[in-house]
């Protein structure tokens, strides 16, 4: 298509999992916004250089839980970036602005994500600059949306649906960063000093227990926890939670500027005491004996 900033051989496979040699119990792990491979034709219709539009990642959150496989859980893992194609989302939340032709009737062009340059297809960087030199057509979205978003979230429930085949029902840690400096809605909540947060979609997306154990945990490390605010849980945490069938989801936002430099992308001594920490949360939650269903 002329004028199309889509290549059909962009980042294939588009997600990587790394599997344990037996899976055992609940627990799996997805991390949807660490991938950072940048396909070249994206790259040259940014206006932003790499490393600009790497800030918008989840740097290093895939190595920070890789200890889930020595725990027998899967780690489902994008590699297409966050600034390409953000997988927790709707399929369809779109900026009606960012594209020169019409959007079907379907899109969702009011969610609050796309409010902010936040949806499927982001606008802006995390840092708030915008990504594209020129508006982008509806078949580029279309496009991506099929070689990346769906394959995601059918590896997913492929994990999730073989787990509650396997046990009666799932865990979920949808595992994320947060950038230390925020936009003005999150200002005076990041005054305070944050450095984890856990998302259950205000106590709707998974059993309190879950929340309960890993806030304890966490803080019983000296991690400065909060609980849905400024981060209550995206689209995964949403659509995948269903505690009364036993289906749980818990989504985990933690603080950049404890394991890396935000500037340069790179890697704090931190890091390694910080996936120790992480081995540790996934251990606990694995342990937990959770209700298959709750009662009528």
């Amino acid at each position: 298509m002329e004028g199309s900033i889509e290549s059909s051989t962009a980042v294939d496979p588009p997600v990587e999992v790394a599997a344990p040699a037996e899976q055992q119990g609940p627990l799996v792990c997805a991390s949807p916004h660490s991938g950072s491979e940048y396909p070249a034709a994206f790259l040259a219709a940014s206006r932003l250089d790499p490393l600009t539009l790497r800030r918008s990642e989840d740097s290093f959150v895939d190595e920070i839980f890789a200890g889930a496989s020595a725990l027998g859980a899967p780690l489902l893992k994008a590699r297409f970036p966050r600034a390409y194609l953000d997988p927790n989302r709707e399929p369809f939340e779109l900026d009606p602005q960012m594209f020169e032709d019409a959007l079907p009737a379907y899109v969702n062009s009011r969610s609050p994500r796309v409010q902010v340059g936040l949806g499927t297809i982001a606008r802006v960087v995390a840092t708030g600059e915008e990504i594209y030199s020129r508006k982008l057509r509806f078949a580029d979205a279309a496009s991506r949306i099929e070689r990346l978003y769906r394959p995601y979230h059918r590896a997913l429930r492929q994990l999730l649906n073989a787990t509650a085949e396997r046990v009666g029902g799932y865990l979920l840690i949808d595992c994320h960063s947060m950038p230390s400096t925020a936009g003005p809605a999150e200002r005076e909540f990041r005054r305070h000093g944050t450095d984890i947060v856990l998302g259950d979609c205000h106590g709707t997306a998974c059993h309190p227990l879950v929340t309960e154990t890993a806030h304890r945990l966490l803080a019983a490390k000296g991690y400065r926890v909060a609980r849905n605010a400024p981060y209550a849980g995206g689209f995964t945490t949403a659509h995948y939670g269903a505690p009364a069938n036993g289906r749980h989801a818990l989504q985990i936002e933690i603080n950049r500027a404890l394991y890396m430099d935000e500037r340069s992308i790179d890697r704090k001594p931190f890091l390694r005491q910080l996936t120790q920490d992480m081995h540790d949360l996934l251990a606990a939650l694995a342990a937990l004996s959770l209700p298959r269903r709750e009662a009528a």
